[in-house]
């Protein structure tokens, strides 16, 4: 099979974590047979320096032509003073509304060879966890109508909260397909206690569920959740959740499992087609030195196979050597812990081709 591919590398460390996963594409391309045509365009700062603009027309095009996009990260404290519509970030906000991206998958998974590294006690975390933050991506409080106004005290700003039916029901299918695919039990976040908004997420997921008999569904409310993923991640399988509050929570969970360089992410709509990229920034600090992990952006690549490619057993190859690297005790700088030695990011990548 052949498939095009376009690359946004972005800022920072993005070249040269993007450049390590297309380096694990080649090798996955040569040992099954694949062809992954990389193609790069520009987004994020450097396209504002290079073009004037953070999302260029020809990437947008490019990228919903494209069977699916793999970035790296934007931005940086060189564009920090630049006016909102001329900042870095806002390409990805435009490409998500593009390609009609309104789901974010988040994995969280302890490595047994990290489990040193989660901040949880070792009692809690002894089995490990394993789960996907599934998030609404396009709704809610972010782009809900917001403004100032004179109010009760004087003046004061507002955001609102607004879910249709149809967003919260799309979402909660994409939830119930997942857990399929995992250990079938789907857990639903919302505050339904005070928020109309969550009554009809409630309702409306509970309704979704009658469809998927073979899928445990229970309900949390968000407070609760944000205590039990550090009480007892192990619980959680398929989380599905707002877009505000999936924001919190896979920032939490992302912690717990000891280092935001590990955690890959897709955004996806109605197609194959998605959006694939590291959760973490662009560390300028450290750009350019060789230093970068490149491993949640490999994780990304292995995400796009399975999830746009419907190559899961090419995924599963590349999560298995990322597993069998670390367990071998191979580190980059940011989880190789206090005085322990490190490589750089080319070699880390060199030992995950090596075990492919």
């Amino acid at each position: 099979m052949e498939y095009q591919i376009a690359l946004i590398r972005g800022d920072g460390i993005g070249p040269e974590i993007v450049d390590s996963a297309v380096r694990v594409l080649g090798k996955v391309g040569e040992k099954y047979g694949h062809t992954f045509r990389c193609t790069p365009y520009l987004a994020g700062g450097c396209a504002i320096d290079e073009t004037g603009v953070p999302l260029p027309e020809e990437t947008v095009a490019a990228c919903k032509a494209a069977d699916s996009v793999l970035l790296g990260a934007v931005g940086g404290p060189k564009w920090d003073q630049n006016p909102a519509g001329l900042r870095p970030e806002k390409a990805l906000l435009g490409l998500r509304a593009a390609m009609g991206l309104y789901t974010n998958l988040r994995p969280a998974k302890l490595y047994p060879a990290l489990a040193g590294d989660c901040p949880l006690r070792p009692d809690i975390v002894a089995n490990g966890f394993d789960m996907v933050i599934v998030r609404e991506l396009t709704g809610g409080i972010y782009f809900g109508e917001r403004g100032r106004r004179e109010g009760k005290y004087g003046p004061e700003a507002y955001d609102t909260e607004a879910y249709s039916v149809m967003e919260v029901e799309r979402i909660a299918r994409v939830a119930f397909e997942t857990a399929r695919k995992r250990r079938r039990h789907v857990t639903s976040i919302d505050k339904a206690n005070v928020l109309e908004t969550s009554r009809l997420w409630r309702e409306t997921v509970h309704r979704v569920a009658a469809d998927y008999p073979d899928v445990t569904c229970t309900d949390m409310l968000v407070d609760n959740a944000a205590m039990q993923l550090v009480r007892n991640p192990a619980q959680f399988d398929v989380v599905v959740t707002s877009n505000m509050f999936g924001d919190i929570l896979s920032d939490e969970a992302s912690q717990i499992t000891g280092s935001i360089g590990m955690l890959p992410s897709s955004s996806l709509g109605d197609g194959t087609r998605g959006l694939y990229e590291p959760i973490h920034g662009s560390a300028p600090d450290i750009a350019g030195q060789d230093k970068a992990n490149p491993i949640a952006t490999i994780l990304s690549a292995a995400m796009m196979l399975r999830y746009s490619f419907s190559l899961g057993e090419e995924a599963a190859a590349i999560e298995a050597a990322v597993d069998r690297v670390l367990n071998a005790g191979w580190r980059t700088s940011d989880i190789a812990g206090e005085g322990a030695a490190a490589i750089g990011c080319t070699a880390m990548t060199d030992k995950i081709i090596g075990e492919l």
